[in-house]
C-alpha cells in the first residue's frame, strides 16, 4: 500500500466533487454557461492530469483504515450559512486539496505534474474572483430596480374613507410617492385586473414604479414593474425565471435566516416586519419589534423596506434605528388630506433622520 497515492486518491476524489457542487450552482441555480464550462473544464484537468492511472488509485484506497471519516463524520464545521457559504467553502476545498496533491508529486519524482497542478490551483483563483464578481455584479443590477425612497405606499379600499383606489394613487402621485403597492385581498380577480391596469397607466405616465401584491400572474399581465411576495407564495427562484432580472422581487421577512436567505435568492428588497402590531392584513405574524429591525440595518445589504403598524408618530424610533423607508397603509389612504400627511411624514422622517 501506497501512502502516497492514497493521499492523491483522497485529494482528486476531495477537488472534483468540490468542484461538482460549485458546478452544479452555477448551472441549475444561476444559469452561467460561461462558468459551468470552465468549472467543468477545470474539474476534467484535476482528474486527467495526475500521471496516475485508476487501478493504482483504487488499489491504493483504504477507507475502512482512514481515520478521517470518523473525524468527518463527527464535526458540526461544515455546516453552511446561505448560497455564498457555500460557494466559499467548495472553492478552499477545491483549492486546499490542489495543494496537497501538488505538494506530494514533488516527492514522488513527478515535479513536472506537480507544476501542472499549481498551475491549476492559480486558475481556482482566477475562477473564484470571477465567479464571486458576476454573483455581486447580479446582485448590483437588481438593486438598482428598487428606487431610493422613503415611503413606499399601499392600497387599501377598505380604509380609505370611501376613497377609490384609483382617487387615492393619483393623490400619492401627485404628493411625490415613487412606489406604490397594489393590495386587496377580498376583490374579484377581473375587478383587480381593471384597477391594476388604470393605476399602471397612471404610474407609468408619472415615473413612479408600481408593485402587485401576491400575484405575479396578475403583475405580468398588467405590465406591473414588480411583485411583492410572502413566505409562503411561490418561491422567489421560480418567480425570477418567470420574470426576468429587470422585474423587481419584493419578499416579506419576519425573520433574520429569512432575510439572509431572501439577500442570496437575489430579491430586489425585502420587507422587514411588522414593526408594531397591525390590523391591515389578516393573515399578519406577530409584530417582530426593533430587534429584528436593528439586525437588518447590521447584515443586510440590499433594500428593505419597514413596515406594520407604522404611524406618523411612531417614526421615530424607526428611523433613528436605521430605516430610509417606511412601508404605510391606512395612514395615508385613510387621511382627510393624503398630500398633506404624506409631506408632514417626509418632514419627519427628514427630521429623524439627523439623529442616525
Amino acid at each position: 500500500m501506497d501512502n502516497y497515492i492514497r493521499i492523491i486518491d483522497a485529494n482528486l476524489n476531495r477537488v472534483s466533487e468540490g468542484i461538482r457542487v460549485l458546478e452544479d450552482i452555477f448551472r441549475f441555480e444561476y444559469e452561467n454557461t460561461t462558468i459551468t464550462q470552465e468549472l467543468r473544464y477545470l474539474r476534467h484537468c484535476v482528474r486527467n492530469s495526475a500521471g496516475i492511472i485508476t487501478p493504482d488509485l483504487l488499489k491504493n484506497r483504504q477507507v475502512d483504515m482512514d481515520p478521517g471519516v470518523k473525524i468527518s463524520a463527527e464535526t458540526k464545521e461544515d455546516k453552511r450559512l446561505n448560497k455564498m457559504d457555500l460557494i466559499h467553502a467548495n472553492f478552499k476545498r477545491v483549492q486546499e486539496g490542489i495543494r496537497s496533491i501538488e505538494e506530494v508529486l514533488k516527492t514522488i519524482d513527478k515535479y513536472d505534474i506537480a507544476k501542472q497542478y499549481e498551475s491549476l490551483r492559480f486558475k481556482s483563483y482566477t475562477l473564484e474572483k470571477k465567479s464571486f464578481n458576476s454573483l455581486v455584479n447580479s446582485k448590483k443590477k437588481r438593486k438598482q430596480n428598487f428606487p431610493e425612497t422613503d415611503i413606499y405606499c399601499l392600497t387599501d379600499e377598505e380604509l380609505s374613507c370611501g376613497r377609490s383606489n384609483i382617487t387615492v394613487v393619483e393623490e400619492m402621485i401627485k404628493a411625490g410617492i415613487k412606489i406604490i403597492q397594489y393590495r386587496e385581498k377580498e376583490k374579484p380577480l377581473n375587478e383587480k385586473y381593471y384597477e391594476c391596469m388604470k393605476i399602471r397607466e397612471l404610474t407609468q405616465a408619472n415615473g413612479v414604479k408600481f408593485i402587485v401584491n401576491d400575484h405575479v400572474d396578475l403583475a405580468l399581465m398588467t405590465k406591473a414593474d414588480g411583485v411583492h411576495i410572502g413566505q409562503t407564495d411561490y418561491p422567489v427562484e421560480a418567480v425570477r425565471k418567470l420574470t426576468g432580472d429587470d422585474f423587481i422581487i419584493g419578499l416579506s421577512t419576519h425573520a433574520p435566516e429569512e432575510a439572509i436567505k431572501a439577500q442570496e435568492a437575489c430579491v430586489d428588497y425585502i420587507g422587514v416586519g411588522p414593526i408594531y402590531s397591525t390590523q391591515t392584513k389578516k393573515d399578519v405574524c406577530a409584530p417582530v419589534g426593533y430587534s429584528y429591525l436593528e439586525f437588518i440595518v447590521k447584515n443586510i445589504s440590499i433594500p428593505f423596506v419597514a413596515i406594520g403598524g407604522i404611524k406618523e408618530h411612531n417614526l421615530d424610533e424607526i428611523i433613528k434605528r436605521g430605516a430610509s423607508c417606511v412601508g404605510i397603509v391606512s395612514e395615508i389612504t385613510g387621511a382627510e388630506n393624503i398630500g398633506i400627511k404624506i409631506q408632514n411624514i417626509r418632514n419627519k422622517i427628514k427630521e429623524y433622520k439627523k439623529y442616525v
